[in-house]
């Protein structure tokens, strides 16, 4: 989808600003805009809930602000998050005394949500060439507005909001640029630009596209392009040296767990049908890229209105294709959100006109449609989950289970604090450090372990690992903070993003204290299989792995897990422990 101004670009720099002075055009325009953004901060406002995800950050933030460093356990090198800025974000406020970390994440996220939006709508606005006599409308935006995906995950405690921010504030430099209007120095527009990979690795895609985009915009001669990609690219590469030094590895784990490199077409295609279907979504796709070609229709496109057309919609095309390649996520349409706001960004706000105002309104009557009405259908269900795709209503669930309109707090939670209160009542009468296993009964048994820390294994980590102290290991099965769990091989058609499992027994095997025999005697476990389990994470290879995330982090570690990143980002074990029966 593409629009263009129906002038050519001014024959010198700002010659298009709109003079002093208000205008009806004016008037209508900033009205329209104003009122779009307020809209979608109220709908979005009145969905705001927290996530088990989200809360995963808050634990690395209160981790950092305890001296512990950015990790998720202390004492356990592992990079649970995948965004680095959104972390950082929220950090730069957590010190305010009294303020609860989930509130912050979700009035954050919702003030980047809005400004992200607002940035797109002006860039979309002087694309259009809107002046003191042009009339435009948010077509775009109401797409926007209407989706419930947008407005759910504007809050949640996750980086969408994040990356709305970026991706709208960089397109709003770049359209300023090729409207020649000031945009400040290229190299802080090539700076923003570069930040998309610490946003979220996969907006590297964006990053390159707007970086090329930048500069043909902008282009003076090999020397300052050199530099501006330098500028790019220096903040983002400085964070991957400290990345594989600190963590050992290439990329955050998430990625390891979620085996971001594998295909799975198949699954990734229902991703998409799972988020196009219910809400008709081809209509507003159908119904804006009709009106970009009415908009194009006899005029003469120069090439900087090519150039920021061209780079939210290629980019838009790849970051899609990329999420269907993996195989989607288990969150309905989450994923998918950053390809269709770019593949927006260049008809968020259009030129009122005769061939414009059916279109229009044909759209505005689907949004309404789609805010009112158009819903998942397994939106009201107790228990969300296809399992024949393993797509989740992440925020219907978790509203579900809850038994709250707006969760946001951990307490807010059942089934959180009902693990953590008499989790931290038996930590308190351990007099050393134990691993817990919980019985089929619901009974909590300690193991004594040698660690030094105590720990624990929850498939949702994000509330109870708020609600239990710093230095006990909080563990899940499918390795988001568990580097044994993220190194196993993956189970096949098992949900995406939670298609790996090492239990507890895992966990008990490598820091339970005392022969398997014994281990077993006192469990539900059997010796042959902990035996099994010993004999893996014993091999050479698989004990560096968790040195370089357990060894005190000394200049040689940290230059032995720099050098040593790519191997152990690619080492796998079998999930069954007993084929791992050499360590070759």
């Amino acid at each position: 989808m593409s629009t263009v101004a129906s002038e050519t670009l001014p024959a010198r720099p700002g010659a298009d600003l709109p003079r002093p002075g208000w205008t009806r055009a004016r008037a209508w325009n900033w009205a329209v805009l104003g009122l779009t953004v307020a809209g979608f901060a109220v709908l979005a406002w009145n969905r705001r809930w927290m996530s088990d995800d989200g809360m995963i950050v808050l634990r690395t933030v209160r981790q950092i602000l305890a001296g512990n460093g950015p990790v998720f356990n202390a004492g356990e090198r592992v990079e649970s998050n995948t965004s680095t800025l959104w972390t950082f974000l929220l950090l730069a406020f957590a010190w305010i005394p009294g303020l609860r970390l989930e509130w912050l994440a979700v009035v954050t996220g919702l003030l980047c949500s809005v400004g992200g939006l607002l940035l797109a709508l002006d860039g979309a606005r002087r694309l259009a060439g809107a002046t003191r006599s042009v009339f435009v409308v948010p077509l775009g935006a109401l797409v926007v507005v209407a989706l419930p995906p947008f407005r759910d995950f504007a809050t949640s405690g996750l980086e969408t909001g994040l990356i709305t921010l970026w991706l709208g504030g960089t397109w709003w430099l770049l359209v300023r640029r090729a409207r020649h209007q000031s945009a400040g120095p290229v190299w802080l527009t090539a700076v923003v630009i570069g930040l998309g990979y610490l946003v979220r690795p996969d907006l590297a895609l964006f990053s390159a596209v707007a970086g090329v985009g930048l500069l043909v915009l902008a282009w003076r001669g090999w020397r300052a392009g050199l530099l501006w990609i330098v500028a790019a690219a220096a903040l983002p590469a400085a964070y991957q040296v400290f990345r594989m030094g600190y963590y050992g590895l290439l990329t955050p784990n998430t990625a390891l767990v979620k085996e971001a490199s594998n295909a799975l077409w198949h699954k990734g295609f229902g991703y998409l049908a799972d988020f196009a279907g219910p809400y008709w979504l081809w209509v507003p796709v159908l119904l804006c890229a009709l009106i970009a070609v009415a908009l194009l229709w006899g005029k003469r496109v120069n090439r900087e209105i090519a150039v920021v057309v061209a780079v939210p919609v290629l980019a838009a095309l790849g970051l899609a294709l990329y999420v269907i390649r993996v195989g989607g996520d288990f969150m309905h349409a989450r994923m998918l959100l950053p390809a269709l706001f770019c593949l927006l960004l260049p008809v968020m706000a259009i030129r009122l006109t005769r061939l414009t105002v059916v279109p229009a309104i044909a759209l505005g009557a689907w949004a309404l449609l789609a805010v009112g009405w158009l819903r998942t259908p397994y939106t009201h269900l107790p228990h969300p989950i296809d399992e024949a795709r393993g797509i989740a209503d992440e925020r219907a669930n978790y509203v579900a289970d809850s038994h709250h309109e707006h969760p946001i707090l951990a307490e807010d939670f059942d089934e959180f604090t009902a693990i953590a209160t008499p989790i931290r009542t038996l930590l308190d009468t351990e007099p050393e450090p134990v691993v817990l296993v919980q019985t089929p009964q619901g009974q909590w048994h300690a193991y004594p372990t040698a660690s030094g820390h105590d720990t624990i294994t929850f498939f949702n980590i994000g509330g109870p690992g708020l609600l239990l102290p710093l230095d006990t290991w909080v563990h899940d099965p499918i390795g988001l903070s568990n580097p044994i769990a993220a190194h196993t091989t993956p189970y096949p058609d098992r949900r995406t993003g939670h298609n790996k499992y090492a239990g507890i027994d895992w966990d008990l095997a490598d820091g339970g204290r005392g022969t398997t025999a014994e281990l077993a005697a006192q469990g539900d476990f059997t010796a042959a299989r902990l035996d099994d389990i010993r004999r893996t994470l014993a091999c050479p290879h698989n004990r560096e792995m968790l040195d370089s995330v357990r060894a005190p982090l000394t200049f040689g570690r940290f230059w032995d897990n720099l050098v040593h990143a790519v191997g152990r980002t690619s080492l796998r074990y079998d999930h069954d422990p007993a084929k791992n029966q050499t360590c070759g």
